[in-house]
C-alpha cells in the first residue's frame, strides 16, 4: 500500500499498528465492485446526498425538491456555467452580481469512484479555491462521468480539451463536518453537497 494512499486516499483509520497486516479482504472485495457502485458507496460514506435521475424531467423535479427542502426559491446562487442558467431562471434564482449565494450550482469534470470525490476545474469554479465556494453545492452530473481514479480523471480532461486546457483542477471529498478533526481532514473545506446524477448510458 502506498504512503500516499495511507495519508490521502483511504477512508479507513490510518493509525493501524505497524505490525498489523495490510491485507484487508473487505477492501479487495470492495474494489471488485463496478465503478458506479464504488462511487455511490464512497460518496455516501463521505456524507454526500445522492439523487438518481432517469431523465431530464426527473432532474428538474429533484432540483425543485432540493430548493424547497432548503427554502432556496427566489434566493441567490453562484453559477459560472451558462448552460445551467436556465434551470436557475425557471426557479427565480438570481445568479448575476450575487452578494450572498446560498449554494453553488455546477457540473463537474468527473466523479471519482475510488474515494467518492468530485473533480472540478476552472470550467465550473473559475479560479475559486474550495474554501471560497458556498458551503452548499448542488451538482449536476451524468453516469458516464464516473471513473475509477483521479489519474483517470486527468487523462479524461486531456482528451476532452485538446486546445483550451482548463486550470484550477481540484477535487472535493468531504461533504459533512466531522465531529473530531483528524489529520486526514486538516485543511479540507467540508461542503453540504447534493448530487443530481442523470442516467446517460
Amino acid at each position: 500500500m502506498s504512503i500516499f494512499k495511507k495519508i490521502f486516499g483511504s477512508g479507513h483509520d490510518a493509525s493501524n499498528d505497524a505490525g498489523e497486516s495490510e491485507y484487508n479482504p473487505f477492501q479487495d472485495l470492495h474494489s471488485q465492485l463496478p465503478v458506479d457502485e464504488q462511487f455511490t458507496h464512497n460518496f455516501k460514506k463521505n456524507g454526500g446526498k445522492f439523487l438518481y435521475c432517469e431523465n431530464v424531467a426527473e432532474l428538474n423535479e429533484q432540483f425543485e425538491n432540493i430548493l424547497e427542502e432548503n427554502d432556496w426559491f427566489e434566493s441567490e446562487a453562484m453559477c459560472l456555467e451558462p448552460r445551467l442558467f436556465k434551470m436557475l431562471e425557471e426557479n427565480n434564482i438570481k445568479y448575476q452580481n450575487v452578494v450572498n449565494p446560498k449554494f453553488l450550482f455546477a457540473s463537474c469534470e468527473n466523479l471519482i469512484a475510488e474515494d467518492g470525490s468530485i473533480l472540478f476545474s476552472s470550467n465550473q469554479i473559475k479560479q475559486n479555491k474550495p474554501n471560497q465556494l458556498p458551503d452548499n453545492i448542488v451538482l449536476v452530473a451524468t453516469t458516464s462521468q464516473i471513473i475509477l481514479s483521479k489519474s483517470d480523471g486527468l487523462r479524461e480532461i486531456k482528451k476532452r480539451y485538446t486546445t483550451d486546457y482548463p486550470t484550477n483542477i481540484t477535487s472535493i471529498k468531504y461533504f459533512e463536518k466531522v465531529k473530531e478533526e483528524d489529520f486526514l481532514h486538516y485543511g479540507s473545506s467540508p461542503k453540504n453537497l447534493y448530487l443530481l446524477l442523470l442516467e446517460d448510458l
